[in-house]
């Protein structure tokens, strides 16, 4: 498809808001202070930390595979959904993805860099397609049986048998702000050091979790929370940040009122590090991911009436505040193949068109 067609189907896409996403041109954080996706970003930024051979490998696989192949960009198919939103509730709109072989199969053919599955998804059909597409073995999950339902993840595996059924990197949870935070940190951060180790890559889910975060709005998509998360996240060495797109600020704020006490922050975070735009929004999550030395990857959100509007939008403002990709599952695989193919592909075109710049 031509660079003028991806162009116009990408604005026909945004429709109403391809002015204000396609146009913005004054974010609070300069893009020239940014480690910016390229494709030589393995070699320009991992190439300088303390990762071994074998992860600086397992990243340039990840990067080099897919239609996004050479772009310092990544499209990543993730379905834990089976575990994280229970089976059926996932997959009652596409039966075919009780299958595991099929979920490997449209990150294949929808050009994905990576597939993010369970020990059991990926271990299921491991010797088919390890050595065809990178696997990201997620090792724990929030596990929705257990009556009442309590928001904790949990392991599911060890390091070593992601090692085993060739994985290329291994992805995780922390639910920051939770009751059982502190545990899930340490148990990560060991288990990405053993990663590390092992020669594979890290991705780190880094989602909030508080009652208390959710007052006149949500504050668990605020840029300030979600900022500090992904922050706490580099911490521990994760390779790539998975974060949801922001969609508010003033979490700290709203937090800080009357005698109540949360946190450390300064008001320059909601004047002079970011405004209200969404690109902006997003731009501190990457600024919190070391200036963009860790990627950022936004995550799709959940299937809806407006699935490819919302999904070309997403990758927009993701590639445009200096992010690293989109991680879309739900909107992707619960629909037939071969539209969870195009929506895919209609992502990835958001990174392939060079009209679609950092602002």
């Amino acid at each position: 498809m031509a660079t003028s067609t991806i162009q116009g189907q990408i604005e026909t896409y945004l429709g109403a808001r391809a002015e204000s996403l396609l146009g913005f041109k004054s974010p609070r954080i300069a893009k020239e202070r940014l480690h910016l996706p390229g494709p030589d970003f393995v070699d320009r930024i991992y190439a300088s930390t303390d990762r071994s051979l074998r992860v600086l490998a397992n990243l340039q696989r990840m990067f080099g595979h897919g239609r996004l192949s050479g772009t310092g960009y990544l499209s990543i198919l993730p379905v834990d959904q089976g575990i994280e939103h229970s089976g059926g509730a996932s997959f009652a709109k596409n039966p075919d993805y009780f299958d595991g072989g099929n979920i490997v199969k449209l990150a294949m053919e929808g050009g994905c860099n990576a597939v993010a599955s369970t020990f059991g998804v990926l271990g299921s059909v491991a010797r088919k397609y390890a050595h065809k597409i990178p696997f990201i073995v997620k090792i724990n999950h929030n596990e929705l049986l257990t009556f009442p339902n309590k928001a904790d993840q949990i392991l599911f595996g060890t390091v070593q048998q992601a090692y085993a059924l060739g994985a290329s990197a291994v992805g995780a949870t922390i639910y920051f702000g939770s009751d059982q935070s502190g545990r899930q940190i340490v148990e990560i951060s060991q288990a990405f050091a053993k990663a590390h180790e092992l020669g594979m890559a890290t991705v780190l889910w880094c989602y909030l979790r508080n009652n208390a975060f959710k007052k006149d709005k949500d504050y668990h998509v605020s840029a300030d929370l979600t900022g500090q998360a992904n922050h706490l996240g580099v911490t521990i060495e994760a390779d790539i940040i998975k974060q949801k797109l922001p969609e508010n600020n003033g979490g700290y704020q709203a937090l800080n009122i009357g005698d109540s006490s949360y946190g450390k922050f300064d008001k320059r975070i909601y004047t002079d590090l970011c405004s209200d735009h969404p690109i902006d929004l997003t731009r501190y999550q990457v600024a919190n991911c070391y200036m963009g030395r860790t990627g950022l990857i936004n995550s799709g959100g959940a299937s809806g009436a407006n699935d490819f509007e919302e999904a070309v939008a997403t990758a927009v403002i993701n590639k445009r505040a200096g992010g690293t990709g989109l991680i879309s599952g739900r909107k992707a695989f619960q629909r037939p193949m071969k539209e969870g193919v195009q929506l895919l592909n209609a992502i990835q075109d958001v990174y392939l068109s060079p009209e679609v710049t950092i602002a």
